[in-house]
């Protein structure tokens, strides 16, 4: 928490880059430059690997191979790079693209989903409701009807009770700019994907502040609007580069929520006149 606030505090005392009423050329040379930064052509290089994650899902049966694979034939195939990531475990590390982002949203939705948390005993979803959740009910890729009945179910990663800790205490913290809700309370797709991610890291082996970099980079892949108009933000209003925010602020219900990031990104940014008021994103991959 000192972080954030001190982080925070040092914000406030930032000198704009961009006064009002500037040309149009040089708000469209900000936003280019935001969207390279935030979402690097060459892709994000992670430190986490999906390992035999997801090969475990498809043996337990929360994830069907048959039904997965008629999903991505009629999108044109899965990836090269992802083409058989069903039947054999995979330790490279990802390189998350523009291009494979929705897949990993898919394969690490059920891995949140399903992985068993000694936490996810007090999850908001461990109830009566668990299978009206868009994260649980929406889930129809397994061998079961529904998401719900494979909540919390499988030792898919397991960690010690201090990475654990680890997972709970960030995911308690990282939120996402489809809903309100931090990512332990995994109501929807992109709340379990992540929730899947920092469990892997955190087993093989990532600490903190490397687990908040890998939550950044992946919501800003799921999330380019928002997180490219946040790096904009940043940079037009507090002359910050993207590289120099914390990823504690940047995943913060202030700047990652959907209320959060409509007040003091959207509403800044258009109040400005940077971008045109607008909606927030859902949830589809």
């Amino acid at each position: 928490m000192a972080n954030t606030l001190a982080c925070s505090a040092f914000l406030l005392l930032a000198v704009p880059a961009l006064a009002a009423g500037a040309p149009e050329t040089d708000k469209a040379r900000l936003l280019q430059d935001a969207a390279a930064r935030v979402l690097p052509a060459g892709g994000h290089h992670s430190r986490v690997a999906l390992g035999d994650a997801v090969v475990k899902l498809v043996q337990a049966g929360v994830l069907d191979a048959q039904k997965f694979e008629a999903i991505y034939a009629r999108r044109g195939g899965m990836p090269g790079e992802l083409k058989d990531v069903l039947t054999k475990p995979s330790y490279e590390p990802i390189l998350l693209t523009r291009a494979n982002a929705g897949v990993y949203v898919n394969l690490l939705w059920p891995l949140g989903l399903a992985n068993r948390l000694r936490a996810n005993d007090t999850s908001p979803l461990n109830g009566p409701s668990r299978f009206n959740f868009a994260s649980t009910g929406g889930w129809n890729l397994g061998r079961l009807p529904s998401g719900g009945d494979y909540f919390n179910r499988f030792a898919i990663v397991e960690l010690s009770p201090q990475q654990e800790a680890l997972v709970v205490r960030l995911a308690r913290a990282i939120y996402r700019p489809c809903c309100d809700n931090s990512t332990f309370f995994q109501d929807c797709n992109h709340g379990s994907a992540l929730l899947g991610l920092l469990a892997l890291g955190a087993a093989q082996g990532l600490g903190e502040d490397e687990l908040y970099r890998e939550a950044v980079a992946f919501n800003a892949f799921w999330f380019p609007d928002n997180y490219v108009q946040t790096a904009l933000y940043f940079k037009a209003v507090k002359n910050l580069d993207w590289a120099q925010i914390d990823a504690r602020v940047l995943t913060s219900a202030a700047f990652s929520s959907a209320s959060g990031w409509r007040k003091n990104v959207a509403n800044e940014l258009a109040t400005r006149g940077l971008v045109p008021s607008q909606n927030g994103p859902g949830c589809s991959a």
